[in-house]
C-alpha cells in the first residue's frame, strides 16, 4: 500500500486542519522570561487553533499531525479532542518530543515580546508525505495550512508542496501565510511560501506580512502578486480586511475591540471567515464573521476564545453600514445575547 493510498476510509468532514500544536506556557505576571516566577499550561498552534474554533461553531473538523509519545502530546490530543475536533489521525512518535513554548505577557507586535520555542526536533516537525495519513487529510470541504508547516523541516516542506499540488477532486485548499521570520534561518521562506500560496484556493495574508515578506506595498500590490488564488484576503489590523473575490474587492472595516490580549486573532479571523464560507454566505458577510470571530479571541486572555453564538454573530453582521461603523466589543461581548441593535456601543 502507498502513502498515498486509503488507509481506512475517513469520515468526510467540513474543515481538515494539518499542522503542529505545542504545548504553551503562559506567564503568571508580565515581564521578561528571566523574571516570570511561574507559568500555565495551554495549548498553541495556528491551526490547531483554527481546528478548535470551528468545532466550537459546529462545524465537522479534524486536525492532522504528530504528537510525542508523551504527557505533552496526551494533553494536546486530549484538550483538542475535547472541543469536539476529530484527532484520530494524530499518531504518536515514540523517538521524538512534542514541542513546547514559553511567551511573555506583551503583546507580540512590540519589542518586549519574548518567545522561547522548544520544538526542533519535535514529532510534529517529522510529518512526510509518507507518514501523514494524506487520505484523510484530503477528506474535507476545506483543507486548511499554513506557512508554519512548511518552516519546521525539509521533509514538511515537501509535504506542504503536496498537499498544495494540483490534482484531481482535491478539496478547497486554504492556506495562511503566517510567516514566523525566526522559523526560517536559511532564507528560503519568501519563495517557498509565495510558491504554496499560489498553489491554494483561498489565501490570508496580513498586510504588514507582506510588506515584511515581499516588499509589497498596499492589498492591490498583494493581489497583483498573488494572481492564481480565487479568493485573497488581505487582513489590515485596525482597518480592517480586503477580499479579492475572482475580479471583485470587498473591503468591510473591524469593529473597535477592547483589546485585553492580541494574540490568537488572525488563527480565530480565518476560523470566522471559514464558517462564514461554508454556510455560503456573501464576501462582505464572511468578513464580518472573520472580525467578529477575531474580536472573541482579542477579548480574552488566551490564544483560544469561543466563538460568539451563531445566531449573535449573524444578529450583528446583518447591522447597516453604519451602526456597524459604530460598533465596539469588549470583554465578555459574546455573552450578551441581546439585540443587535443594543449591541452597538458608542466610544
Amino acid at each position: 500500500m502507498t502513502a498515498d493510498g486509503p488507509r481506512n476510509a475517513p469520515d468526510v468532514v467540513d474543515v481538515v486542519a494539518l499542522g503542529e500544536s505545542m504545548v504553551t506556557f503562559l506567564p503568571s505576571r508580565p515581564g521578561r522570561l528571566a523574571d516570570v516566577p511561574s507559568f500555565e499550561r495551554a495549548i498553541g498552534g495556528a491551526e490547531s487553533n483554527v481546528a478548535c474554533v470551528l468545532a466550537a461553531a459546529g462545524h465537522s473538523v479534524r486536525w492532522v499531525s504528530r504528537v510525542g509519545a508523551d504527557g505533552f502530546g496526551d494533553h494536546l490530543v486530549e484538550t483538542i479532542g475535547a472541543y469536539g475536533v476529530d484527532v484520530a489521525s494524530v499518531p504518536r512518535d515514540a523517538s521524538r518530543p512534542t514541542g513546547i513554548y514559553f511567551r511573555t505577557a506583551g503583546d507580540r507586535a512590540t519589542d518586549a515580546h519574548e518567545v522561547a520555542y522548544y520544538r526542533a526536533g519535535s514529532a510534529a516537525s517529522a510529518m512526510t508525505v509518507a507518514n501523514v495519513d494524506l487520505t484523510a487529510a484530503r477528506a474535507g470541504r476545506v483543507l486548511h495550512l499554513s506557512g508554519i508547516t512548511a518552516a519546521l523541516s525539509t521533509e514538511c516542506a515537501g509535504l506542504m508542496r503536496e498537499l498544495t499540488a494540483p490534482r484531481p477532486g482535491r478539496p478547497l485548499v486554504s492556506f495562511d501565510v503566517n510567516h514566523r521570520p525566526g522559523l526560517w534561518q536559511d532564507g528560503s521562506g519568501p519563495q517557498l511560501l509565495l510558491d504554496l500560496a499560489r498553489g491554494a484556493d483561498l489565501v490570508f495574508v496580513g498586510e504588514d506580512e507582506a510588506r515584511d515578506v515581499w516588499a509589497l506595498e498596499g492589498a492591490d500590490a498583494v493581489r497583483a502578486a498573488f494572481p492564481d488564488p480565487e479568493v485573497l484576503v488581505v487582513k489590515q489590523g485596525g482597518r480592517g480586511a480586503t477580499v479579492f473575490d475572482r475580479g471583485a474587492v470587498t473591503h468591510v472595516p473591524a469593529p473597535q475591540v477592547d483589546v485585553v490580549a492580541a494574540v490568537g486573532a488572525g488563527d480565530a479571523f480565518a476560523a470566522g471567515f471559514l464558517s462564514a464560507t461554508l454556510r455560503g454566505l456573501p464576501v462582505r458577510d464572511r468578513l464580518r464573521h472573520g472580525h467578529l470571530t477575531a474580536a472573541a479571541a482579542l477579548t480574552v486572555p488566551g490564544d483560544l476564545a469561543a466563538p460568539p453564538a451563531r445566531d449573535h454573530a449573524d444578529r450583528l453582521v446583518a447591522l447597516d453600514d453604519t451602526a456597524w461603523g459604530r460598533l465596539r466589543l469588549g470583554p465578555g461581548w459574546t455573552q450578551a445575547p441581546g439585540r443587535a441593535d443594543q449591541e452597538v456601543r458608542t466610544p
